[in-house]
């Protein structure tokens, strides 16, 4: 599906980006492999390279443009081409906004949303530089998509990624790219500190399958994830472009653009009484639930 194609992923020394990494070099891409370690940088390629794929690791934190524009050049000097960009990296700093530093802000937006920036602008660059298109990807989270106790940088972070994600396909469409969001629910160690939950982690990690339950509600192995954007980075993919994916477990799902859900016309204008009846009449029942989807925690216990 993939033959011939040339692929950077951010953050593809575990987990899920460690999973499209490994899934796209299967499906014939060369993979540049990126990760802030080393370590598991170069095992995620050594992985891709034994079962008989194609694959470098480029180590370093995705954040500033000299860094983006180096790993473009890299994908470029070791396969002569770019396709594709995932952009997968970001680091993690949960707090509750009280606690939340400006250094942990700073930290998180950089890596998450800069990053995603700088490697996005970068390939397509090198997209339009080539004229044969290409594929950007973004990953977001329902994080960014409702509401994420304690994770005041990472929710803004992955909120504008998916708006991001709009505008540049809005943007790119005339140099036939397209870009889509990818909103993934895993088991991994993103989530192990969940009630409940970090016992599944510690299944998958183990090459456990996961139970049917827990998968139905869309929670699964990282590799389940994988198949979409396997698809999303190939030809059969390019009528798609400006959308929010879910994927996880046996789930994948659109999430819809945002979009007004009730109007009302004030003949003239509103007062802040008119304004109260207003919240207080029409619009009472029609206020959106901001909270997150809760997994069944009777499944989990079933599980």
């Amino acid at each position: 599906m993939l033959d011939g194609k040339v692929a950077i992923v951010t953050g593809s020394g575990r987990g899920l980006g460690r999973a499209y990494a490994r899934a796209m070099a299967a499906a014939g891409a060369a993979v540049v492999v990126n990760d802030l370690d080393a370590d598991v940088a170069t095992e995620t390629a050594d992985l891709i390279t034994d079962a008989g794929g194609t694959a470098v690791a480029h180590v370093g934190a995705v954040g500033g443009s000299e860094f983006a524009d180096a790993l473009v050049r890299r994908a470029v000097d070791e396969f002569g081409r770019l396709d594709v960009m995932v952009t997968n990296a970001g680091a993690l700093r949960d707090r509750t906004l009280r606690n939340t530093t400006d250094d942990d802000f700073d930290l998180v937006v950089n890596s998450h949303l800069r990053g995603t920036f700088t490697c996005g602008r970068a390939a397509a660059a090198r997209f339009r530089e080539q004229g044969e298109g290409g594929r950007l990807i973004l990953v977001g989270s329902p994080a960014g998509q409702r509401a994420s106790f304690g994770q005041t940088a990472y929710s803004a972070s992955k909120g504008a990624i998916v708006a991001m994600t709009r505008t540049w396909a809005l943007e790119l469409a005339k140099i036939d790219v397209t870009v889509n969001a990818i909103v993934p629910t895993a088991l991994t160690r993103m989530v192990a500190t969940m009630p409940r939950v970090g016992d599944l982690v510690a299944q998958v990690d183990a090459g456990e399958p996961v139970p049917d339950a827990i998968r139905r509600q869309g929670l699964g192995s990282p590799q389940d994830v994988a198949p979409v954007i396997v698809y999303l980075a190939s030809k059969e993919s390019a009528h798609v472009t400006g959308q929010a994916i879910a994927a996880g477990g046996d789930r994948i799902a659109l999430w819809t653009h945002p979009g007004e859900v009730e109007e009302r016309f004030g003949q003239g204008g509103w007062t802040a009484g008119s304004v109260a009846e207003l919240f207080s009449g029409t619009y009472a029942d029609r206020l959106q639930d901001f909270r997150p989807t809760l997994l069944d925690l009777e499944a989990l216990e079933e599980a």
